[in-house]
């Protein structure tokens, strides 16, 4: 059970309220509506990480099992899961980000390098130059800052989760949400 009561319905903007009567009921979406003022741009935001960027949802996929994992939040890695697979990444990579094997030679070097960054990011202040100049082998600059946005994207949404005890309700793997694509599997999946 959530740690914070549901907001006060009757105390939520009406613009507020349109936009998230558009989302799926869901204890996390009431839990961001604690915060009107930041709700609307923080889903628009996931979005936007899902639809405009140039960083293959593979690697998107690969990023957000590992930074979720190294933040231990179920929430993320419970719905990442499905969609993770939905994008190419296997149960082999799934075991090894989780037993935090970042340098298996099993992994190909691109998903080592997207790995290894997205796990500095998570774990420490900076990335090593090794771990930046392994990444820019196959990263573009924008792709690297996509890379970067995508992380503290997931250990915010993450930190909600777990700081607040939001429960898993429902998984968005095979639902439509708004502005969201229903299916990842025409989506680019770059493997390395």
């Amino acid at each position: 059970m959530a740690r914070l009561q549901d907001p006060n319905p009757e105390q939520i903007p009406e613009d507020v309220a349109n936009f998230v009567a558009k989302l799926p009921a869901d204890t996390l979406f009431t839990m961001l509506t604690h915060s009107p003022s930041t709700i609307q741009p923080f889903i628009t935001l996931a979005q936007a990480l899902y639809t405009s960027l140039d960083l293959p949802v593979r690697s998107r996929e690969l990023a957000i099992l590992v930074l979720a994992d190294a933040v231990q939040c179920e929430f993320v890695l419970a719905q990442h899961g499905p969609i993770s697979k939905e994008a190419g990444v296997d149960e082999q990579v799934r075991r090894l980000i989780r037993d935090r094997d970042y340098t298996n030679p099993a992994l190909s070097e691109y998903d080592r390098a997207v790995i290894q960054f997205a796990a500095e990011v998570a774990l420490r202040p900076q990335v090593s130059d090794t771990t930046f100049s392994e990444a820019r082998k196959f990263l573009t600059e924008r792709e690297v800052v996509e890379l970067l946005q995508l992380c503290g994207y997931y250990w915010t949404l993450s930190r909600v989760c777990t700081v607040l005890e939001v429960d898993l309700t429902r998984m968005y793997a095979n639902e439509s949400v708004e502005g969201f694509p229903t299916s990842l599997g025409d989506s680019d999946t770059e493997s390395g």
